[in-house]
Parts: C-alpha cells; sequence; structure tokens
C-alpha cells in the first residue's frame, strides 16, 4: 500500500472503521529502531503508516499522559473517562460491540428490554440493503450517545476546573504521539498488517454482494 497517496480524509475513515479490539503492539516493537526520514514524501507516508499500525498504543499513550495529569482531581478523570468513550463511539466497530456487549447483558435480567434494544433491520432489494446500515448503540443511533456522553463530560470538566490540565496533557499526548510517529521506521510486520486489513476490507464488501 502506497500511503502517501492515502489523504488524511482516508486515514480517518480507516481508523473509524477498523477493529480497535485488538492489543497494543509489544513495548519493544514500539521502541524498537528509530531513523530520520530522507524527504517529505517519506515522512508523510510514515506517519500515516505508524498512526494506522500503532493506534493502540498511541490511544493508550495519550490515555496515559491524561491521567497523570488528573492525579490530584479525581473528578476530570471520571470527565476524561466519559470523553474516551464518547471518541470511542465514533468508531464502527467499537460502538457496535459495545452495543451486543451491552444488549447481551441485559438479555440475562430482561428478555424483552434486551429485545427492544435490538439494532433496526435495513430493508434488502435484490439480495443487496437498500441503503448503508446505520450504526445503533442499544436499539438508538449513535448520535443519541455521542450527545449525551459529551455533554456529560463537558459538565465534568467544568465542575472539575481540569480544563486547563487537559488541553496540555492532550497537547503533550499528541506531540508525543505525532514525534513517535515520524521516527519510528516502518516493519515488515506494519507492511504485511495493512495488506492484511486490505484484503478483509475487499472480502468484506464482497460478502455483502
Amino acid at each position: 500500500m502506497d500511503w502517501g497517496s492515502v489523504t488524511a480524509e482516508d486515514l480517518m475513515d480507516a481508523l473509524r472503521e477498523v477493529d480497535w479490539s485488538s492489543p497494543p503492539r509489544p513495548v519493544s516493537e514500539f521502541f524498537s529502531r528509530f531513523t530520520l526520514p530522507r524527504s517529505y514524501a517519506k515522512w508523510n507516508s510514515r506517519l500515516k503508516c505508524n498512526l494506522y499500525y500503532y493506534r493502540t498504543n498511541y490511544f493508550i499513550m495519550i490515555i496515559f499522559i491524561l491521567g497523570l495529569g488528573f492525579l490530584r482531581r479525581p473528578l476530570a478523570i471520571v470527565a476524561a473517562a466519559l470523553t474516551a468513550l464518547t471518541i470511542a463511539f465514533l468508531n464502527d466497530s467499537f460502538a457496535g460491540t459495545f452495543s451486543e456487549k451491552v444488549t447481551r447483558t441485559v438479555r440475562q435480567f430482561s428478555p424483552h428490554l434486551a429485545a427492544k434494544m435490538r439494532p433496526p433491520l435495513t430493508p434488502v432489494i435484490r439480495g443487496r440493503p437498500s441503503a448503508k446500515r446505520a450504526i445503533n448503540i442499544c436499539g438508538r443511533p449513535r448520535w443519541v450517545f455521542v450527545l449525551i456522553f459529551s455533554t456529560a463530560s463537558f459538565f465534568l470538566w467544568f465542575a472539575s476546573c481540569g480544563l486547563l490540565i487537559v488541553l496540555w496533557a492532550f497537547a503533550i499526548g499528541l506531540l508525543a504521539t505525532v514525534l513517535h510517529a515520524s521516527f519510528r521506521t516502518p516493519n515488515l510486520k506494519a507492511r504485511l498488517n495493512t495488506f492484511r486489513e486490505e484484503f478483509r476490507a475487499v472480502w468484506r464488501n464482497y460478502s455483502e454482494l
């Protein structure tokens, strides 16, 4: 895959649709080899490749840096957790997995309520869905949960007076992410993983026909 031809919009779409349940890469691999990119094109391609391949590691690193800034503000930790959950809901795979696990847990106590939490069926015409399947969480549109959790996290940020801290911590986390993605040399495993993800995407689209 030529990462130089991948736009920022394509990268964001890939990060939104990819499965985030995969475990993070080993620490020994994460801090293995660093080199200076030889040109802007090499740096651009390396940055996108590493952001996609080490996405789980970067997410954990940012959460860890945010946690260090909130040691003296427990309310801000809750706000950070809600903010992280709000961002995670924007990922299709996480939203679907979260909804399935919650519905499965509720089914053990109330099957009737769990039946109402099922996503609506998409009409099928000539073997194909008539429209792109909307992402629902517990039977409700995704934007409802995003709005609720983002509003709750905003009020918690305001109550904890930790908004300035989170801005500094988040900026440091993003800076560390960009620096690592810029200087970490992509290895063969990263390239093979990219080809595997591409094959899965093509096979998924083929199976829907």
